[in-house]
């Protein structure tokens, strides 16, 4: 009876755990860490598990900049952001788009200690299997597919579904930056330097894409993408 009670208590506390780490503004940069490696690891397992190209796990650290959270392939890192080292610059267009500073906390919180995370680590991807694109539209568009099955797989839904309504959302509130007569994808290209300097304008592309995604009916599960993505 004590082995069974022990057993549920443990399967409990693990669901518990997996339900509340990230999709929230963290106050202890420790456990930012801590959760961001845990799925580190899992998300490295799963990949391996399809096809062995990890070996050596990404790491994440906690370096607030301001491109805040990115892959660093020279260091094989995921550099993180903290609200509270977040230029005030930065936490106003938060609050901007969120209306509010509660909601511009939580936009945040949803993405940048949430959804970008696996994101990343769909960079890292390329990396380890060594089949980055020269089209950086693509390489983002992969990223964010890769971090919208993952989440998928991981039930997390309901963070999602916030993920892809303040995505359209901001989406409203922002200006196409794609002159007139451009093709949107080639001007991404050729100007990737200048709107990623613009939050306003690379976020506009960074939205656009996780809302096209999350409508798309077409996408496999993450274990079938990836497997069809690493036997190319």
């Amino acid at each position: 009876m004590k082995t069974l009670f022990l057993f549920i208590a443990v399967i409990y506390s693990s669901t518990c755990f997996s339900q509340k780490i990230f999709f929230r503004v963290y106050n202890d940069s420790v456990s930012l860490v801590q959760d961001a490696n845990h799925i580190v690891q899992n998300f490295t397992k799963d990949i391996n598990a399809i096809k062995p190209i990890f070996s050596t796990n990404p790491e994440a650290v906690l370096n607030t900049q301001p491109y805040l959270i990115f892959y660093s392939s020279e260091q094989n890192r995921i550099n993180l952001p903290i609200w509270e080292q977040v230029m005030s610059e930065q936490k106003e267009f938060f609050f901007e788009l969120g209306g509010g500073q509660e909601n511009g906390k939580e936009i945040f919180g949803l993405f940048f200690n949430g959804f970008f995370l696996p994101h990343e680590l769909g960079h890292a991807l390329q990396e380890a299997a060594n089949s980055k694109e020269n089209n950086l539209y693509q390489n983002e568009y992969f990223a964010n597919i890769v971090a919208i099955l993952y989440w998928r797989k991981e039930n997390r839904n309901e963070e999602l579904q916030h993920c892809y309504t303040y995505a359209k959302k901001m989406m409203a509130q922002l200006p196409n930056p794609v002159p007139d007569g451009e093709d949107p994808i080639q001007y991404f290209n050729n100007n990737y330097d200048q709107l990623g300097a613009n939050p306003y304008k690379y976020g506009y592309y960074q939205f656009a894409q996780i809302v096209e995604i999350f409508e798309d009916k077409t996408l496999p599960n993450f274990e079938e993408y990836i497997r069809n993505y690493l036997s190319k």
